[in-house]
């Protein structure tokens, strides 16, 4: 792995953290019982962003090809993973892990 993608996934890393934990301390709650959720939140946003754009990128293409008769190749799926991804599917399999031991009990419940 080059060091250039290692620096970004590790400030990637942190900048999902501090987000997670502001959002916890905002509602009150433990980190890791909001890790997961912003972890899928994190992997969703950098997946539709990272990917070939969706219904309206086809509906833009689709509207150029009919101005100006020039067929684009924008219709085949494409998806580049990248470092950012690869960090936020890592933080969504950590919160993964915190949030089955709570189910299972085995970190027990926040006492008040």
């Amino acid at each position: 792995m080059r060091s250039k993608n290692l620096i970004i996934m590790i400030v990637a890393f942190i900048v999902e953290v501090l987000i997670t934990y502001f959002i916890a301390s905002f509602f009150s709650v433990r980190f890791i019982e909001v890790m997961f959720f912003a972890g899928i939140a994190f992997a969703g946003g950098t997946f539709y962003f990272s990917s070939s754009g969706g219904t309206m990128s086809r509906l833009f293409a689709s509207q150029a090809s009919g101005l100006t008769g020039i067929i684009q190749k924008r219709e085949q799926f494409t998806y580049q993973i990248g470092p950012i991804f690869i960090t936020s599917l890592i933080f969504f399999l950590i919160g993964l892990v915190f949030l089955l031991l709570l189910i299972w009990g085995i970190i027990p419940p926040e006492q008040a």
